[in-house]
């Protein structure tokens, strides 16, 4: 059980299950066991007053580099302070269905081993109580949509192995849509929008109760889905581009949309996502997340507000470390002007509040 003086936190992206499968043998980790590797363990999760999140599965491109490059304009001239990082070619679909049944597999194999410690819960009363009592609560999403074929076959049956949120692209682009590079300073507005399988798979995700992540997709496609989706709009891990101009974050129009349709942006704490230089500085301070937070709820309100830590895929400020230090970013949110009342939103409530319009009770 987890410190019941700790207000508990609900966390809108991880990428610690693919992180814990991909790990090289001298950084093997098991999820119920403490460890100084990584941001996310159960034992410090307890210690954090983490009681769940959205626990991604996302498949690797073979070759894939992260290797940053100066950035061009259009005239073939270096940006001052720019940055730009080449995204992998499109993914083949049997290599992501392969991994992402694996992944799949390893969490419920912790579920198993974890003898009611942890579940994967399916719907938004599960949570709730998952929540009160201190269990530890796993959403299962998938981070781009390769392992799911056009016809969307397998998306029933994800779906049926507990599957309710799925983010139709990762960065790279695939047969439903195209995300967002990793450049900085840009515009989200990127490219063309959702294909024809990607206004299907946006209808499919509706009548399944599937909530659909807009993290990592462009300005089309983000309105597509905006004019398709019946659900609440929902970027789990992303920032206001305001403050920092990446094109993973989201414009102020973005923002309008999103509260207008009852839904929430997860605060992502990767620092090139959080300041407004870009830099990749694990010096950032915590002020910088409660910054992002406090722009966004004066902007469309704190009801749209949520947390979406990138925890094991980013890095993130020095002084959060890993997630035993959530009650500091907590108060950094306190210190900027929330409530207590709004800490809570910020923390989990808001969360509870979407899901329960997106899958229903």
């Amino acid at each position: 059980m987890s410190d019941t003086s700790l207000v508990p936190v609900f966390d809108g992206h991880n990428d610690t299950l693919t992180h814990i499968r991909n790990a090289a043998p001298e950084d093997a980790r098991s999820f119920l066991k403490q460890s100084s590797i990584g941001h996310v363990d159960l034992p410090r999760a307890r210690a954090g007053g983490l009681a769940g999140g959205f626990f991604a599965i996302f498949t690797t491109s073979p070759g894939m580099s992260r290797i940053h490059r100066p950035l061009l304009d259009e005239d073939g001239e270096v940006v001052p302070g720019g940055w730009s990082v080449d995204l992998p070619p499109k993914l083949d679909r049997r290599t992501a269905y392969s991994y992402t049944v694996s992944v799949m597999s390893d969490l419920f194999r912790l579920v198993e081993e974890s003898a009611g410690g942890i579940e994967v819960v399916r719907t938004a009363s599960a949570l709730t109580r998952c929540i009160e009592d201190g269990t530890f609560a796993v959403i299962l999403h998938i981070e781009g949509a390769e392992a799911i074929d056009t016809r969307l076959e397998t998306l029933d049956v994800f779906y049926e192995a507990g599957l309710r949120s799925l983010g139709p692209v990762w960065s790279r682009p695939n047969a439903f849509a195209h995300g967002v590079p990793f450049d900085f300073p840009r515009h989200p507005d990127t490219g063309p929008g959702l294909t024809r399988a990607g206004r299907r798979l946006v209808k499919r995700c509706n009548e399944l109760g599937v909530m659909i992540d807009l993290s990592h997709l462009n300005a089309q496609g983000f309105w597509d889905v905006a004019r398709i989706s019946e659900a609440p709009l929902v970027a789990t891990h992303s920032n206001a581009h305001a403050l920092s101009a990446t094109p993973r974050n989201l414009t102020d129009a973005q923002l309008d949309v999103v509260a207008l349709s009852g839904g929430v942006v997860g605060l992502n704490y990767a620092v090139a996502f959080l300041r407004g230089d870009g830099k990749h500085d694990p010096e950032t301070p915590l002020t910088e997340i409660a910054r992002h937070a406090r722009y966004i709820a004066d902007l469309i309100g704190v009801r749209h507000v949520a947390l979406g830590s990138d925890f094991d895929g980013a890095m993130i400020p020095g002084d959060l470390r890993d997630v035993t230090r959530l009650p500091m970013l907590l108060q950094a949110l306190r210190d900027i002007g929330f409530s207590e009342d709004e800490v809570r939103a910020i923390a989990y409530r808001n969360w509870v509040r979407v899901l329960k319009a997106t899958w229903g009770e």
